[in-house]
């Protein structure tokens, strides 16, 4: 992760915007009389959009969250496919938003695109994109599930996972893949669908390593009833 000045952080308190009141759907009772027991992890490309979405759906609903993106770079739409505005990793998204609004043509087209809002958004949660690599593996073993929006990114995952060197506590990580378009229409849907999904291994009352695969079962059986999902698991250790 890059280095932050102290302008940086200045201007990311100043930039702070309150948190996006995307609809959380309903908590389980329980949840009001207790912390979260699981900690979750969500991951896209450039933690921006996709993981950006769930990240705040979930602390919306009182979950235990952290995003992460597994590209080299952050990518963000230009004025062309062939002209993608990149950031690195640890990059505030204060200052990615002031880099795509220096000037009235720029942040008429950035906020056009959609992508300004994006910028807004991850501002409004935390100081800058994580990438998912650079993570220390006593932080990355913390988490109980791992949720991945598109099948690359599950296999960048898993493949991560497995090259890493155990820590001391060799614990289980669920790893989920719950395929989702890079666009923001998409990112919203999957949110919620996410926020259902991991909300039903909140509430496993037993061992999860033996209720999360009859939990994702169930789950994508239910949600083929209404439109087609594409569910992937992958238990892991670290």
């Amino acid at each position: 992760m890059g280095d932050h000045s102290d302008d940086d952080e200045d201007r990311f308190q100043r930039s702070r915007l309150p948190r996006p009141s995307t609809p959380p759907g309903v908590p389980p009772p329980s949840s009001r009389t207790r912390d979260c027991k699981l900690s979750f992890g969500v991951v896209c490309s450039s933690n921006i959009n996709r993981s950006m979405e769930a990240h705040v759906v979930f602390s919306n609903a009182g979950l235990n969250v952290t995003s992460y993106g597994t590209g080299t770079t952050v990518r963000l739409p230009g004025r062309s496919a062939m002209e993608p505005r990149v950031f690195k990793f640890g990059t505030p998204y204060a200052q990615m938003y002031d880099s795509l609004a220096v000037t009235a043509e720029d942040e008429a087209f950035f906020q056009h695109n959609g992508v300004l809002q994006l910028c807004k958004r991850g501002a409004a949660v935390k100081l800058a994109p994580q990438r998912w690599q650079d993570t220390p593996s006593e932080m990355i073993s913390g988490h109980d599930i791992v949720v991945a929006f598109e099948e690359r990114i599950f296999d960048a995952v898993v493949e991560d996972l497995q090259m890493r060197e155990p820590t001391e506590a060799f614990a289980p990580i669920h790893v989920i893949c719950l395929d989702t378009k890079d666009n923001p229409h998409e990112a919203k849907i999957q949110g919620r669908v996410a926020l259902e999904l991991c909300w039903l291994m909140e509430q496993a009352k037993n061992d999860l390593l033996v209720e999360a695969p009859l939990i994702l079962e169930e789950f994508e059986e239910e949600r083929m009833k209404h439109t087609q999902i594409k569910v992937l698991y992958q238990l892991c250790y670290l």
